[in-house]
């Protein structure tokens, strides 16, 4: 694999996100739609189901040498058959399945790839806003919408007021994060993984995640993210990778434009301590 390959297979991954949004889309709109709960707890419906299907044949078809792990396939695929994988592809079909149920409008597809434990390609679309971010570090960061593509970068510098996004969910930990930033705060909410690519694109400086996710939900904004200048690092300030383990979990993380500031991530470390 070679950086003519990434450009190669790049269209072609937001050719197959749009599709399975597409179909996601479809089902939303319909109001037509099954939903069951996996073992732990969290919802999974129809749509979810129709664009992880979608994804995989399209993956296996543009890359059949390289292995595919998904959100809805994990449990398929023991650690011991996937223990050594160095590069593979990591799914979240519909990331914000909760918001999905909700109906804010504000859930993704995600598809990443990922090579010795850093995500080099990453696309994430957004069906209802018809947003697509796409890109990795030797390809560039991207944004199209609708027919107007743009390159997007993070913020460097961190200037009043610092932007955090949020899920409506957040919890008070993320609120004490953007309390202990030095200069005044406002918040941006938003759900899935379009919240670290507003980071991306500039549109928000932090993410402050202190909860659960899995590499699924983060590695595509991660590429992209990383693309644009920004990255994703745990509460220690060090950059997330994508190890395989039996349950592909993260650490909580911040995704990143400006490097954060040291009291903010001592904080962040403090808080993440509570578990």
């Amino acid at each position: 694999m070679n950086n003519v390959d990434l450009r190669l297979w790049l269209p072609q991954v937001c050719a197959l996100a749009e599709k399975a949004g597409a179909s996601i889309l479809e089902i939303y709109r319909s109001h037509d739609y099954d939903t069951t709960r996996k073992t732990d707890g969290s919802p999974v419906t129809t749509a979810d189901t129709a664009a992880d299907a979608i994804i995989i044949a399209g993956l296996q078809a543009l890359t059949p040498d390289i292995p595919v792990v998904t959100e809805e396939t994990l449990a398929e695929i023991p650690f011991e058959r996937r223990r050594d994988w160095r590069t593979y592809w990591l799914v979240d079909p519909l990331d914000g399945t909760r918001e999905f149920l909700a109906r804010t409008d504000e859930f993704s597809v995600n598809i990443g790839l990922v090579v010795d434990g850093k995500p080099v390609l990453g696309v994430v679309y957004g069906p209802c806003l018809d947003t697509l971010y796409f890109g990795g570090p030797l390809l560039g960061a991207w944004r199209q919408q609708g027919a107007h593509v743009t390159p997007i970068r993070a913020r460097k510098t961190l200037l009043a007021p610092a932007r955090v996004a949020m899920s409506r969910r957040h919890g008070k930990r993320a609120d004490a994060f953007a309390e202990a930033l030095p200069v005044p705060t406002e918040t941006v909410h938003m759900g899935s993984a379009l919240k670290t690519c507003l980071v991306a694109s500039g549109e928000a400086d932090y993410y402050p995640r202190f909860g659960p996710t899995s590499y699924w939900d983060t590695a595509a904004g991660h590429a992209v993210l990383r693309a644009a200048g920004g990255d994703i690092v745990d509460m220690h300030g060090q950059p997330l990778r994508y190890v395989q383990s039996e349950d592909l979990l993260n650490p909580f993380f911040i995704a990143r434009g400006p490097v954060i500031p040291a009291e903010a991530l001592a904080v962040a470390a403090q808080l993440a301590a509570q578990g």
